[in-house]
Protein backbone atom coordinates (compact mmCIF):
# COMPACT_ATOMS: atom_id res chain seq x y z
CA UNK A 1 0.00 0.00 0.00
CA UNK A 2 1.56 3.29 -1.12
CA UNK A 3 1.42 6.46 0.90
CA UNK A 4 1.07 9.96 -0.50
CA UNK A 5 3.92 12.28 0.48
CA UNK A 6 3.27 14.98 3.02
CA UNK A 7 2.57 18.51 1.82
CA UNK A 8 1.94 21.97 3.22
CA UNK A 9 -1.65 21.80 1.92
CA UNK A 10 -2.22 18.44 3.61
CA UNK A 11 -0.98 20.02 6.83
CA UNK A 12 -3.70 22.65 6.51
CA UNK A 13 -1.92 25.63 4.93
CA UNK A 14 -3.43 26.91 1.69
CA UNK A 15 -0.88 29.11 -0.08
CA UNK A 16 -3.20 29.76 -3.03
CA UNK A 17 -5.91 31.07 -0.71
CA UNK A 18 -3.34 33.38 0.88
CA UNK A 19 -2.38 34.74 -2.54
CA UNK A 20 -6.04 35.30 -3.34
CA UNK A 21 -6.49 37.23 -0.09
CA UNK A 22 -3.57 39.51 -1.00
CA UNK A 23 -5.12 40.30 -4.38
CA UNK A 24 -8.47 41.14 -2.78
CA UNK A 25 -6.94 43.48 -0.20
CA UNK A 26 -4.74 45.48 -2.58
CA UNK A 27 -7.45 47.97 -3.54
CA UNK A 28 -8.11 48.81 0.10
CA UNK A 29 -4.46 49.22 0.99
CA UNK A 30 -4.04 51.58 -1.97
CA UNK A 31 -6.61 53.95 -0.44
CA UNK A 32 -4.28 54.57 2.54
CA UNK A 33 -1.32 55.62 0.42
CA UNK A 34 0.63 58.72 1.46
CA UNK A 35 3.16 60.46 -0.85
CA UNK A 36 6.05 59.20 1.30
CA UNK A 37 5.19 55.53 0.65
CA UNK A 38 7.29 53.70 -1.94
CA UNK A 39 6.13 50.58 -3.74
CA UNK A 40 3.09 48.51 -2.90
CA UNK A 41 2.22 45.50 -0.83
CA UNK A 42 3.79 42.16 -1.64
CA UNK A 43 7.40 42.98 -0.89
CA UNK A 44 9.34 41.85 2.14
CA UNK A 45 9.16 45.27 3.79
CA UNK A 46 7.08 48.41 3.51
CA UNK A 47 9.06 51.51 2.48
CA UNK A 48 8.51 55.05 3.77
CA UNK A 49 10.62 57.94 2.49
CA UNK A 50 12.23 59.37 5.64
CA UNK A 51 13.53 62.41 3.75
CA UNK A 52 10.06 63.83 4.35
CA UNK A 53 11.16 64.33 7.96
CA UNK A 54 13.78 66.90 6.92
CA UNK A 55 11.27 69.65 7.59
CA UNK A 56 11.56 68.84 11.29
CA UNK A 57 14.27 70.47 13.39
CA UNK A 58 14.53 67.44 15.67
CA UNK A 59 12.05 64.71 14.70
CA UNK A 60 11.13 62.17 17.34
CA UNK A 61 9.64 58.89 16.14
CA UNK A 62 6.80 57.50 18.24
CA UNK A 63 5.80 53.85 18.00
CA UNK A 64 3.06 51.68 19.46
CA UNK A 65 1.65 48.20 19.07
CA UNK A 66 -1.64 46.69 20.18
CA UNK A 67 -4.48 44.33 19.38
CA UNK A 68 -8.24 44.28 19.79
CA UNK A 69 -8.63 41.63 22.47
CA UNK A 70 -11.63 39.35 22.78
CA UNK A 71 -13.80 41.67 20.70
CA UNK A 72 -12.58 39.66 17.71
CA UNK A 73 -14.65 36.72 18.92
CA UNK A 74 -17.82 38.78 18.64
CA UNK A 75 -16.89 39.65 15.06
CA UNK A 76 -16.41 35.96 14.37
CA UNK A 77 -19.75 35.02 15.91
CA UNK A 78 -21.59 37.71 13.96
CA UNK A 79 -19.75 37.11 10.71
CA UNK A 80 -18.90 40.82 10.50
CA UNK A 81 -15.24 41.36 9.66
CA UNK A 82 -14.96 44.85 8.17
CA UNK A 83 -15.22 46.88 11.39
CA UNK A 84 -12.67 45.22 13.65
CA UNK A 85 -9.88 46.96 11.72
CA UNK A 86 -11.15 50.36 12.90
CA UNK A 87 -10.65 49.13 16.44
CA UNK A 88 -7.11 48.02 15.69
CA UNK A 89 -6.07 51.34 14.14
CA UNK A 90 -7.63 53.27 17.02
CA UNK A 91 -5.81 51.23 19.65
CA UNK A 92 -2.45 51.84 17.95
CA UNK A 93 -2.65 55.31 16.42
CA UNK A 94 -4.54 57.00 19.24
CA UNK A 95 -1.76 55.87 21.57
CA UNK A 96 0.75 57.50 19.22
CA UNK A 97 -1.10 60.82 18.95
CA UNK A 98 -1.15 61.20 22.76
CA UNK A 99 2.38 62.62 22.66
CA UNK A 100 1.41 64.98 19.84
CA UNK A 101 2.82 62.78 17.09
CA UNK A 102 1.40 62.69 13.58
CA UNK A 103 0.61 59.08 12.55
CA UNK A 104 2.75 58.07 9.57
CA UNK A 105 2.37 54.39 8.80
CA UNK A 106 1.13 51.10 10.17
CA UNK A 107 1.60 47.38 9.61
CA UNK A 108 -0.81 44.62 10.59
CA UNK A 109 -0.66 40.97 11.57
CA UNK A 110 -3.66 38.73 10.98
CA UNK A 111 -3.54 35.20 12.35
CA UNK A 112 -6.19 32.72 11.20
CA UNK A 113 -6.95 29.04 11.59
CA UNK A 114 -7.82 28.82 7.90
CA UNK A 115 -7.46 31.47 5.21
CA UNK A 116 -10.84 32.51 3.84
CA UNK A 117 -9.71 35.11 1.26
CA UNK A 118 -12.87 37.23 1.38
CA UNK A 119 -12.81 37.26 5.18
CA UNK A 120 -9.17 38.32 5.36
CA UNK A 121 -9.80 41.00 2.75
CA UNK A 122 -12.74 42.31 4.79
CA UNK A 123 -10.52 42.59 7.86
CA UNK A 124 -7.89 44.49 5.88
CA UNK A 125 -10.62 46.70 4.41
CA UNK A 126 -11.51 47.77 7.94
CA UNK A 127 -7.87 48.39 8.82
CA UNK A 128 -7.41 50.45 5.66
CA UNK A 129 -10.51 52.52 6.40
CA UNK A 130 -9.20 53.11 9.90
CA UNK A 131 -5.84 54.22 8.54
CA UNK A 132 -7.58 56.79 6.33
CA UNK A 133 -9.42 58.13 9.39
CA UNK A 134 -6.11 58.32 11.29
CA UNK A 135 -4.23 59.90 8.39
CA UNK A 136 -1.63 57.14 8.15
CA UNK A 137 -0.55 54.68 5.47
CA UNK A 138 -0.91 50.92 5.67
CA UNK A 139 2.47 49.88 4.29
CA UNK A 140 2.34 46.13 4.79
CA UNK A 141 1.42 43.25 7.00
CA UNK A 142 1.29 39.52 7.43
CA UNK A 143 -1.46 36.94 7.21
CA UNK A 144 -0.50 33.74 9.00
CA UNK A 145 -2.41 30.48 8.78
CA UNK A 146 -2.12 28.33 11.92
CA UNK A 147 -4.10 25.12 11.45
CA UNK A 148 -4.23 22.96 14.54
CA UNK A 149 -3.62 25.95 16.85
CA UNK A 150 -6.73 27.89 15.82
CA UNK A 151 -10.08 26.60 14.65
CA UNK A 152 -11.02 27.11 10.98
CA UNK A 153 -13.06 30.22 11.80
CA UNK A 154 -10.83 31.63 14.56
CA UNK A 155 -8.64 34.67 14.02
CA UNK A 156 -6.79 37.43 15.83
CA UNK A 157 -5.36 40.77 14.75
CA UNK A 158 -2.50 42.96 15.92
CA UNK A 159 -0.79 46.02 14.56
CA UNK A 160 2.17 48.34 14.98
CA UNK A 161 2.43 51.97 14.01
CA UNK A 162 4.90 54.83 13.76
CA UNK A 163 4.41 58.57 14.06
CA UNK A 164 6.58 61.68 14.30
CA UNK A 165 6.60 64.77 16.50
CA UNK A 166 8.89 67.79 16.72
CA UNK A 167 10.93 67.47 19.91
CA UNK A 168 9.94 70.87 21.28
CA UNK A 169 6.24 70.09 20.64
CA UNK A 170 6.26 66.81 22.54
CA UNK A 171 3.22 66.66 24.82
CA UNK A 172 3.18 65.13 28.28
CA UNK A 173 3.18 65.51 32.03
CA UNK A 174 5.95 68.13 32.13
CA UNK A 175 3.65 70.65 30.43
CA UNK A 176 0.69 70.31 32.81
CA UNK A 177 0.06 73.14 35.28
CA UNK A 178 -2.30 73.82 38.17
CA UNK A 179 -5.60 75.15 36.90
CA UNK A 180 -5.48 73.33 33.56
CA UNK A 181 -8.84 72.18 32.24
CA UNK A 182 -9.49 68.51 31.55
CA UNK A 183 -11.57 68.06 28.40
CA UNK A 184 -13.40 64.79 27.77
CA UNK A 185 -14.15 63.49 24.28
CA UNK A 186 -17.09 61.12 24.00
CA UNK A 187 -16.48 57.48 23.11
CA UNK A 188 -18.52 55.63 20.48
CA UNK A 189 -19.29 52.93 23.04
CA UNK A 190 -17.19 50.27 24.73
CA UNK A 191 -14.36 50.70 22.20
CA UNK A 192 -11.98 47.71 22.51
CA UNK A 193 -11.33 47.18 26.20
CA UNK A 194 -13.09 45.23 28.92
CA UNK A 195 -14.70 42.69 26.64
CA UNK A 196 -13.74 39.77 28.86
CA UNK A 197 -15.92 41.33 31.56
CA UNK A 198 -18.64 42.30 29.09
CA UNK A 199 -18.80 38.83 27.54
CA UNK A 200 -18.91 37.23 30.98
CA UNK A 201 -21.82 39.46 31.96
CA UNK A 202 -23.98 39.19 28.86
CA UNK A 203 -23.31 35.54 28.01
CA UNK A 204 -22.50 33.76 31.27
CA UNK A 205 -24.47 35.85 33.76
CA UNK A 206 -27.41 37.15 31.71
CA UNK A 207 -27.56 34.26 29.21
CA UNK A 208 -28.27 36.60 26.29
CA UNK A 209 -27.50 36.03 22.62
CA UNK A 210 -26.02 38.52 20.17
CA UNK A 211 -29.27 38.76 18.19
CA UNK A 212 -31.22 39.91 21.26
CA UNK A 213 -32.96 43.24 20.59
CA UNK A 214 -32.11 45.78 23.29
CA UNK A 215 -34.64 48.67 23.41
CA UNK A 216 -32.13 50.99 25.09
CA UNK A 217 -29.77 50.51 22.14
CA UNK A 218 -32.33 50.61 19.36
CA UNK A 219 -30.51 47.66 17.83
CA UNK A 220 -29.28 44.19 18.70
CA UNK A 221 -26.81 43.41 21.46
CA UNK A 222 -24.27 42.23 18.89
CA UNK A 223 -24.52 45.41 16.84
CA UNK A 224 -23.92 47.53 19.93
CA UNK A 225 -20.97 45.45 21.13
CA UNK A 226 -19.35 45.51 17.70
CA UNK A 227 -19.60 49.31 17.33
CA UNK A 228 -16.14 50.38 16.12
CA UNK A 229 -13.77 52.36 18.32
CA UNK A 230 -13.71 56.06 17.53
CA UNK A 231 -10.42 57.22 16.03
CA UNK A 232 -9.35 60.59 17.46
CA UNK A 233 -5.93 61.05 15.82
CA UNK A 234 -6.80 63.81 13.37
CA UNK A 235 -9.07 65.53 15.89
CA UNK A 236 -6.24 65.67 18.41
CA UNK A 237 -3.80 67.00 15.83
CA UNK A 238 -6.32 69.68 14.83
CA UNK A 239 -6.53 70.67 18.49
CA UNK A 240 -2.75 71.15 18.68
CA UNK A 241 -2.90 73.45 15.66
CA UNK A 242 -5.70 75.70 16.93
CA UNK A 243 -4.80 76.08 20.60
CA UNK A 244 -2.29 75.16 23.27
CA UNK A 245 -2.48 71.56 24.46
CA UNK A 246 -0.47 70.20 27.36
CA UNK A 247 -1.32 66.51 27.21
CA UNK A 248 -3.70 63.88 25.87
CA UNK A 249 -4.78 60.65 27.53
CA UNK A 250 -6.18 57.71 25.55
CA UNK A 251 -8.79 56.00 27.73
CA UNK A 252 -8.23 52.28 27.22
CA UNK A 253 -7.57 49.35 29.56
CA UNK A 254 -7.59 50.43 33.19
CA UNK A 255 -10.30 53.03 32.77
CA UNK A 256 -10.47 56.79 32.88
CA UNK A 257 -8.75 57.71 36.14
CA UNK A 258 -5.83 55.31 35.72
CA UNK A 259 -5.07 56.44 32.16
CA UNK A 260 -5.39 60.12 32.99
CA UNK A 261 -3.02 59.62 35.94
CA UNK A 262 -0.34 58.46 33.47
CA UNK A 263 0.07 62.03 32.19
CA UNK A 264 -0.30 63.89 35.51
CA UNK A 265 3.07 64.93 37.01
CA UNK A 266 4.13 64.35 40.60
CA UNK A 267 2.75 67.04 42.86
CA UNK A 268 -0.40 67.64 40.82
CA UNK A 269 -3.81 66.00 40.82
CA UNK A 270 -6.51 65.72 38.15
CA UNK A 271 -10.11 65.78 39.37
CA UNK A 272 -12.83 64.57 36.98
CA UNK A 273 -16.46 65.36 37.81
CA UNK A 274 -18.83 62.54 36.86
CA UNK A 275 -21.80 64.93 36.89
CA UNK A 276 -20.58 66.52 33.64
CA UNK A 277 -21.80 63.60 31.54
CA UNK A 278 -24.04 60.53 31.47
CA UNK A 279 -22.43 57.25 30.31
CA UNK A 280 -24.25 55.54 27.44
CA UNK A 281 -26.82 52.80 27.90
CA UNK A 282 -24.31 50.01 27.28
CA UNK A 283 -22.42 50.90 30.46
CA UNK A 284 -25.60 50.87 32.53
CA UNK A 285 -26.55 47.53 31.00
CA UNK A 286 -23.24 45.87 31.83
CA UNK A 287 -23.38 47.23 35.36
CA UNK A 288 -26.96 46.19 36.08
CA UNK A 289 -26.96 42.84 34.25
CA UNK A 290 -23.77 41.75 35.99
CA UNK A 291 -24.32 43.53 39.30
CA UNK A 292 -20.91 45.08 38.68
CA UNK A 293 -19.90 47.69 41.25
CA UNK A 294 -19.13 51.18 39.94
CA UNK A 295 -15.49 50.99 40.94
CA UNK A 296 -15.08 47.79 38.94
CA UNK A 297 -16.82 49.29 35.91
CA UNK A 298 -14.66 52.40 36.05
CA UNK A 299 -11.38 50.55 36.19
CA UNK A 300 -12.41 48.30 33.28
CA UNK A 301 -14.48 50.39 30.85
CA UNK A 302 -14.15 53.90 29.43
CA UNK A 303 -17.57 54.98 30.79
CA UNK A 304 -18.30 57.07 27.73
CA UNK A 305 -14.98 58.92 27.40
CA UNK A 306 -12.48 57.75 24.78
CA UNK A 307 -9.88 60.52 24.85
CA UNK A 308 -9.02 63.38 27.20
CA UNK A 309 -7.09 66.59 26.57
CA UNK A 310 -5.45 68.73 29.23
CA UNK A 311 -5.30 72.38 28.16
CA UNK A 312 -4.79 75.76 29.84
CA UNK A 313 -8.06 76.98 31.33
CA UNK A 314 -8.09 79.96 28.95
CA UNK A 315 -7.80 77.58 25.96
CA UNK A 316 -10.79 75.44 26.87
CA UNK A 317 -13.39 77.36 24.84
CA UNK A 318 -11.28 77.30 21.68
CA UNK A 319 -10.60 73.61 22.19
CA UNK A 320 -14.30 72.81 22.54
CA UNK A 321 -15.14 74.87 19.45
CA UNK A 322 -12.47 73.08 17.42
CA UNK A 323 -13.77 69.68 18.45
CA UNK A 324 -17.41 70.66 17.86
CA UNK A 325 -16.52 71.86 14.35
CA UNK A 326 -15.06 68.41 13.72
CA UNK A 327 -18.18 66.65 15.01
CA UNK A 328 -16.61 65.50 18.27
CA UNK A 329 -18.83 65.63 21.35
CA UNK A 330 -16.62 67.14 24.07
CA UNK A 331 -16.95 69.00 27.36
CA UNK A 332 -14.90 70.29 30.30
CA UNK A 333 -14.94 67.39 32.73
CA UNK A 334 -12.49 68.51 35.39
CA UNK A 335 -9.37 70.40 36.34
CA UNK A 336 -5.82 70.00 37.57
CA UNK A 337 -5.12 70.96 41.19
CA UNK A 338 -2.32 70.67 43.71
CA UNK A 339 -1.98 67.15 45.05
CA UNK A 340 -3.13 66.72 48.63
CA UNK A 341 -1.52 64.47 51.21
CA UNK A 342 -3.80 61.53 50.48
CA UNK A 343 -4.61 62.06 46.80
CA UNK A 344 -3.34 60.14 43.80
CA UNK A 345 -2.63 61.26 40.24
CA UNK A 346 -6.28 61.39 39.18
CA UNK A 347 -9.67 60.72 40.69
CA UNK A 348 -13.33 60.84 39.79
CA UNK A 349 -15.80 62.65 42.03
CA UNK A 350 -19.57 63.12 42.20
CA UNK A 351 -22.30 61.10 40.53
CA UNK A 352 -23.05 60.66 36.86
CA UNK A 353 -25.69 62.87 35.28
CA UNK A 354 -29.05 61.25 34.61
Amino acid sequence: MSETGASYAAAGVDIEAGDRAVELMKEWVKKTRRPEVLGGIGGFAGLFDASALKRYERPLLASATDGVGTKVDLARQMGVYDTIGHDLVAMVMDDIVVCGAEPLFMTDYICVGKVHPERVAAIVKGIAEGCVLAGCALVGGETAEHPGLLGPDDFDVAGAGTGVVEADRLLGADRIRTGDAVIAMASSGLHSNGYSLVRHVVFDRAGWTLDREIPEFGRTLGEELLEPTKIYSLDCLALTRTTEVHAFSHITGGGLAANLARVVPDGLHAVVDRSTWAPGAVFDLVGSAGKVERAELEKTLNMGVGMMAVVPRESADVALTTLADRGVDAWVAGEVTERGEHTTGAEMVGDYAN
